[in-house]
This record gives structure tokens, C-alpha cells and sequence, in this order.
């Protein structure tokens, strides 16, 4: 219960005493921790419910102090693993019908974009983001969901310990408040021609980016390409395998892929990896061998449900 709130704050382990009130229901749905705080899983107060709506159960209302031991109706390494792995994906919208009708326009959408001009393109991302704001989960353009949990159980920690702070290691470097990252899809052999200007543009900034690169079908990957990128200091990630928004279509077609995708990491000495279009199945990730992924935003993110 305790892990997820360790790894988000590095701090000492006494200060995440959680315990389970009571067994938890096998049941998984949304419920509330506070006002504005959406989880999603299983707990042993309620029976979660099946969609976001009003009214839902509020866990805080069941959570107990108890000496320094935090009792919580919910497991909170849980929740935000759902979260984090989209679990909630098929109780987030209204069935599967409506699952099959997104999956099919967006399986159109993505075979007739190359051919459609950039200002018909622009128009339809704006229509299919209208309204985009009013969606209550997950929030556009950002969305905390995790960061409000672990942020609510922070301070439920410091009543608990009759304490005003809690010492934990600070996320970024030198104290600085935030970090900004900049990376560039090299999707076309125009864009890798383009490569050198992009670096020279960022080293104007001060910026040393990350350059995804896609394996295959796009464009050639000459070894002096790639060496222009590390001998200049930027970072080189995989990008997908052939950008055909198909990597995620069927597992066993996936994990073929994923076992090239893998060579391709080790070849171009890369630990970060992107899929096309950001289309996820968050639950397959583990077969590709990586330190990090960047196909799941929580900034300017795209419905999950058009990306499974």
C-alpha cells in the first residue's frame, strides 16, 4: 500500500504507515478521495461506480487516524497504478459501442491523413477536441489525477505524525520548481534532413532535445546520422517501428515487433522509446526493454480509447 506514495516523494518510510480498514471489494470503479479527487479501483467502504457521475462515494469520509498509522478504505499503489495504466478504459466512456464507433474513425482518420492538406487536418483535430475542457476525467489540458492522490495523502501523513513537514527528496535538480523537456518525431525524410537545422536551433536556446527516430519504411539510417546526433549531445529514442499506427493492433503481431524494436534500442544506443500517434496499450509496454516511455501524456492527451 505504502509504495507508490515512497517512490512519488523519496522520503522516509515511517511516514507512509497506510493500512487497509477492511478487505476490499473485487469490484473496480471510480469513487472520490475528497471533493476533487477521482480514483479508480477497488475499496471496502462502497461499491465503486461504474462511470464518472455525481454523487459517487467518498473514501475520505471512511479513512481513519490511528496513532502514526493512516488507515485507508482503498490501496493507493493500486489506484494509481490503474491510472497510470489507463484501467479504467473501458468504464471511461459510455460502452463499447461507442468504443467500436471512436476505434473505427480513428483507424480512417489515421489511413487518410497523409493524404488530407494541413489546414483540413488542423480543422478536424479542433473539432474532435470542442468540448474538450468540460470532460471531467481525464482534465484537458492537464490532468493530476495521480499527483492530487498522493498530494491529499501527504498531508492525511503529516496529521497522522502531528507534524507541519516531511522531509522528502525534491524533484528536480538545484531546488528548481519545474522541468520542461523538448523532444522531435522524425517522421519523414524530410524531418531527418531537417535534423541539422533542429539542432542548431536548439543549441541557439541553450536546449539539448531528444530526436525519436523511426526504424523503419520512413527514410534510410545511416550510422553518420545518428553519430551527428550523439557527437552534438542530443538524445536518441526509437521511435515505434514503422509509424503505420498498427503497433498496438494485436499482441502477437506486438511482441514480433517489440522483439525488432528492442535490436533497433541496443543499435542505436537508445533508452527511451514513443509509439506512433501515441497509440498504447500501457499493459504490453513491459516487453520492450527501455528506461523510460513517453506514449502515455498527461499533458494535451488524447482520449485513451483511441489508442488501444
Amino acid at each position: 500500500m505504502n509504495q507508490a506514495f515512497l517512490d512519488y516523494y523519496r522520503c522516509p518510510e515511517r511516514f507512509a504507515n497506510f493500512t487497509p480498514t477492511a478487505k476490499r471489494s473485487a469490484d473496480s470503479g471510480f469513487f472520490l478521495f475528497g471533493k476533487d479527487v477521482l480514483c479508480y479501483g477497488s475499496n471496502s467502504a462502497a461499491f465503486p461506480a461504474a462511470a464518472v457521475r455525481p454523487n459517487m462515494y467518498d473514501a475520505l469520509a471512511n479513512v481513519a487516524l490511528g496513532g502514526a498509522s493512516l488507515q485507508l478504505p482503498f490501496d493507493p499503489t493500486e489506484i494509481t497504478d490503474n491510472l497510470r495504466r489507463e484501467r479504467y478504459l473501458r468504464n471511461s466512456h459510455n460502452g463499447s459501442a461507442k468504443i467500436s464507433v471512436e476505434q473505427a474513425l480513428s483507424g480512417a482518420y489515421r489511413v487518410l491523413r497523409p493524404a488530407l492538406p494541413f489546414g483540413l487536418r488542423r480543422h478536424l483535430q479542433k473539432l474532435y477536441l470542442r468540448g474538450r475542457q468540460e470532460q471531467r476525467f481525464p482534465r484537458w489540458p492537464v490532468d493530476r489525477t495521480v499527483e492530487d492522490i498522493v498530494e491529499r495523502l501527504f498531508v492525511l501523513a503529516l496529521k497522522a505524525h502531528a507534524v507541519d513537514r516531511i522531509p522528502f527528496i525534491w524533484f528536480w535538480p538545484e531546488g528548481a520548481p519545474s522541468c520542461a523537456i523538448l523532444t522531435h518525431d522524425v517522421e519523414t525524410l524530410r524531418g531527418r534532413n531537417f535534423c541539422s537545422r533542429l539542432m542548431d536551433l536548439d543549441d541557439s536556446a541553450g536546449i539539448k532535445s531528444s530526436f525519436q527516430i523511426v526504424p523503419e519504411q520512413r527514410y534510410s539510417i545511416p550510422p553518420s546520422f545518428l553519430d551527428s546526433l550523439r557527437k552534438r549531445g542530443f538524445e536518441i529514442n526509437v521511435h515505434d517501428i514503422n509509424h503505420d499506427g498498427r503497433l498496438f493492433a494485436d499482441q502477437t503481431v506486438f511482441l514480433r515487433r517489440a522483439e525488432a524494436i528492442n535490436r533497433y534500442a541496443k543499435e542505436f544506443d537508445a533508452i527511451g522509446f514513443r509509439s506512433g500517434g501515441l497509440y498504447r496499450n500501457p499493459e504490453w509496454l513491459d516487453a520492450l526493454e527501455f528506461s523510460y516511455d513517453m506514449s502515455i501524456p498527461n499533458v494535451a492527451h488524447h482520449p485513451p480509447l483511441l489508442h488501444r
